[in-house]
C-alpha cells in the first residue's frame, strides 16, 4: 500500500475526514459565520502563504539560479503558485465578505461608520487593505506576470518591465499584507 501522503488528494481528503470526526464529536457546529470564519482563514493561509513564499523565497532565490534551471520555475513553479495565488485571494475576498455579511457589520465595516464599534472599525480597515491587494493581484500582478513569464506574447523589453511592475505591486501587497493581518487579528480581540 502506497503512502497516502505521497498524494496531495489523499493529504486533503484525510484532513476532511479528521474534521469530520471533529464534527461529530461535538466539538463544532452549523453556525453559518464560524463556517465563513473558517473558509475565510483557509483561503487566507492559502493568499498570504504564497504572497510571502514570492517575496521571501521565489524573487530572492531567482538571481542565484542557473539560467538554464530558471525555465523550471518560470514553466513551471510560477503559473501553479500564481493560479492558486489568484484564486486564493478571490477566495478569500468573498468568504470574507460573506463573514461580514452574516455577522452582520459588512455595511458599517466597508462605510467606516461612525457609530461602529472599534472592532467594527477595524476589521473594516483591514477589509479595504485586502480589498486593494486583491485588487493588485487580479488587476496589476497577474497581467503582468502572464506577459513577464511568457504566458502571452511580449517583447523582451515588455517582459522585463512587466516583470517588475508585477514584483513591486507584490512588494507593496507584501507592505499591506502587515497591517491587514493586525487588523483582522486584532479585530478579535478588542
Amino acid at each position: 500500500m502506497k503512502n497516502p501522503f505521497e498524494s496531495l488528494e489523499k493529504a486533503l481528503g484525510i484532513g476532511v475526514v479528521l474534521l469530520a470526526l471533529i464534527l461529530l464529536a461535538g466539538m463544532g457546529n452549523g453556525d453559518a459565520a464560524l463556517w465563513a470564519r473558517y473558509l475565510h482563514v483557509l483561503s487566507g493561509v492559502m493568499w498570504i502563504g504564497l504572497l510571502w513564499y514570492f517575496n521571501f523565497v521565489q524573487i530572492p532565490s531567482m538571481p542565484k539560479i542557473p539560467d538554464e534551471q530558471k525555465p523550471a520555475v518560470s514553466k513551471v513553479i510560477a503559473p501553479t503558485a500564481l493560479f492558486w495565488f489568484r484564486w486564493a485571494a478571490l477566495a478569500t475576498v468573498v468568504t470574507g465578505l460573506a463573514l461580514a455579511y452574516v455577522s452582520g457589520y459588512i455595511g458599517d465595516a466597508l462605510g467606516f461608520a461612525a457609530d461602529a464599534s472599534a472592532r467594527v472599525k477595524l476589521i473594516g480597515l483591514g477589509m479595504w487593505l485586502a480589498l486593494i491587494m486583491a485588487f493588485n493581484v487580479w488587476f496589476i500582478i497577474w497581467p503582468n506576470q502572464q506577459r513577464a513569464l511568457g504566458l502571452v506574447e511580449a517583447d523582451a523589453d515588455t517582459k522585463k518591465a512587466s516583470a517588475r511592475k508585477a514584483m513591486l505591486t507584490s512588494r507593496f501587497n507584501t507592505m499591506l499584507s502587515v497591517p491587514m493581518l493586525f487588523c483582522m487579528i486584532g479585530a478579535q480581540n478588542i
